[in-house]
């Protein structure tokens, strides 16, 4: 079983006791940076005043991404499934 370690990490100024697995550790501190950084170009491109509403719109700008990709992949997905199939069909032709 894996251990899980204790970290804190900051977002929008506001300090979030973590409990993560090791190796999560890098990836979870890089998307809080990058939360930082969304937030902060919300707060100077829109001159938003309120760090929660910079984070909202973060939110929804990530969800909408996630979103997005999400619907892309299930496309390929598709199309994948159906290449397959046509070369199994082909190849019980033999």
């Amino acid at each position: 079983m894996k251990d899980q370690i204790s970290i804190k990490v900051n977002i929008a100024d506001r300090i979030y006791p973590l409990k993560v697995y090791a190796e999560e550790e890098e990836n979870i501190r890089k998307a809080a940076e990058l939360i930082n950084k969304k937030v902060n170009l919300y707060i100077e491109q829109y001159s938003i005043k309120d760090k929660q509403a910079a984070l909202s719109m973060c939110a929804l700008e990530i969800m909408s991404e996630s979103l997005n990709s999400d619907s892309r992949n299930a496309v390929e997905y598709d199309t994948l499934k159906k290449q397959l199939i046509d070369i199994e069909s082909l190849l019980s032709l033999s």
